[in-house]
């Protein structure tokens, strides 16, 4: 069983609303549990790095706004390019925090550097650190703290500037 194939599983567990799913191979064993509480436990000290996806640029369109002047939209159309999209690597709950007493990891506007940690991912109790892949100012926070987040889903906006 592959990578992807556990991913594929984790997503139905969490969709179908079971709260504990076995399942016994010849060579592997997966039990998934789903907590009925979005809390950080405490006492958990398992921490498992994984390495940040690989970020695209994304352009983001303000669709409430009425139209800019057209010398307006090119501006906004190329600050907007510059834009580095932060996904998540995994399925799990968005953390911004550590623990709810710890301040959050970074804030709006904040200036990061490679390596800082930008959040934390719980996926099957295990705690993983989404790291930055480059310099840059936090632009946006797409995601609310103890929300669901899926594979590929953008958390963060960097402008790498």
């Amino acid at each position: 069983m592959d990578i992807k194939e556990i991913q594929n599983l984790i997503r139905f567990v969490a969709k179908s609303g079971a709260h504990e799913v076995k399942l016994e191979m010849e060579d592997i064993k997966i039990t998934i549990k789903t907590a009925a509480d979005n809390v950080l436990p405490e006492s958990q000290t398992i921490v498992q790095h994984l390495p940040a996806m690989p970020a695209a640029p994304v352009a983001v369109v303000e669709t409430e706004t009425p139209a800019p002047a057209p010398e307006a939209a090119t501006a906004s159309a190329d600050t907007d390019a510059n834009l580095i999209t932060v996904k998540s690597p995994i399925i799990g709950t968005f953390y911004r925090k550590a623990s709810p007493d710890k301040p959050a990891f970074v804030e709006l506007g904040a200036d990061v550097k490679q390596g800082d940690v930008l959040c934390v991912i719980e996926a099957m109790k295990l705690f993983n650190e989404i790291e930055s892949e480059m310099s840059g100012k936090i632009v946006k926070i797409l995601v609310d703290d103890s929300s669901p987040v899926e594979f590929d889903q953008p958390l963060f906006l960097i402008d790498p500037s």
